[in-house]
């Protein structure tokens, strides 16, 4: 099957132009930026702009795609007369002519197995990139700037902020493994709110909690792509240490959802918590979904951590409060775990013709 043909990207797509059907305007007649286009969240941005142009709107929307493919892939980039690819390194200064209604600031380097491979480089963009981005949305006087930061912003939270909200300041090592990542996103906002206060410039923040589904790099390392990888290969479930620690998961059309609502909202100048906090697993749990949702039998084996990030600095729990968000936007999550990892197993299966056995699974 192309990769373009996905039966559950292609519904997903479908399912978020349905909820953006009634924000046409934003749409209309407008031109986005988005950094990072060849990445998980970048690849569903430009197919929702896309399937708009295609089915919805009367006025096409335009985008400029940035992306240098360090972690990213050139087929999740889906350009026509409307959207155009320009690869491109954010650390960088971009210029263009055209001008420019929203930026979506979007690059990174997020999983801990990249950004311990590409140390420098995960700082610069979150911290070079992020100062060219915001200089870029000044001269055009963009209508909304949006930052995708991390709930890494957090560190290790004490229980007593657990689920976390975004007063609360974080427990992050300045030089432990996860620091070039968890440091460069939090002086990347620091930079976003001083260009608000300074120069009014309209951002907003958003701290993604381990957003997964459909278009997740096969080997990006992170733990529930990691098990589907390992099912699918017929391999134990990796289990670091002793599976108690925990992450709050949330199914990326959720996450599409917010960045959007909140890309068109004015709340300006503010971070706000993206994620579902229903669906806090420990990862244990989480290998035991897994196993349970494959047609055939997966064992789960107790692995020590390959790599520091996932050793002592691994976070003990992770969910986020999304009432502030809540108060800004109309949203309520969507996907449960067993539906969200039921669709990315399927889309496992259409992305690399992995054959399960005749009594495939069941989606909701």
């Amino acid at each position: 099957m192309n990769k373009a043909d996905s039966v559950i990207i292609k519904k997903d797509i479908e399912n978020l132009a349905e909820i953006f059907s009634k924000y046409k305007s934003h749409f209309e007649g407008k031109c986005f930026l988005i950094t990072g286009a060849g990445g998980f969240l970048g690849k569903y941005m430009v197919l929702l702009l896309k399937h708009l142009n295609d089915k919805v709107l009367s006025k096409p929307a335009t985008a400029i795609l940035l992306d240098n493919y360090v972690t990213g892939y050139n087929s999740n980039i889906a350009s026509d007369e409307n959207i155009t690819f320009i690869k491109h390194n954010v650390i960088e200064p971009f210029s263009t002519d055209k001008h420019i209604d929203y930026i979506i600031h979007a690059a990174g380097i997020a999983s801990p197995v990249y950004y311990t491979r590409f140390p420098i480089e995960t700082m610069d963009v979150g911290t070079l990139g992020t100062r060219h981005m915001l200089e870029l949305a000044r001269e055009k006087k963009v209508k909304s700037f949006l930052f995708t930061s991390s709930s890494e912003v957090y560190g290790d939270p004490d229980n007593k902020f657990v689920p976390t909200p975004e007063t609360y300041n974080g427990n992050v090592s300045i030089i432990g493994p996860r620091a070039c990542y968890d440091e460069s996103k939090r002086f990347g906002e620091t930079m976003c709110v001083t260009f608000f206060k300074t120069y009014n410039i309209p951002v907003k923040i958003v701290r993604p909690f381990n957003v997964y589904g459909p278009g997740i790099r096969q080997d990006d390392y992170r733990v529930l792509p990691n098990y589907i990888e390992h099912a699918l290969r017929h391999e134990a479930l990796p289990v670091h240490g002793d599976g108690k620690n925990t992450r709050a998961f949330c199914y990326i059309n959720d996450s599409i959802e917010m960045i959007f609502k909140l890309l068109f909202s004015d709340a300006n100048g503010e971070s706000f918590n993206i994620g579902n906090p229903n669906e806090e697993k420990s990862v244990l749990d989480l290998a035991k979904l897994v196993a349970e949702l494959m047609p055939f039998k997966v064992e789960i084996a107790y692995t020590e951590p390959p790599l520091a990030v996932y050793a002592k600095s691994d976070p003990k729990r992770r969910c986020p409060d999304i009432s502030k968000l809540q108060s800004v936007i109309d949203f309520q999550p969507k996907y449960n775990l067993r539906t969200g990892i039921q669709r990315t197993i399927q889309w496992y299966q259409e992305e690399y013709n992995i054959k399960l056995e005749e009594h495939n699974i069941k989606l909701q």
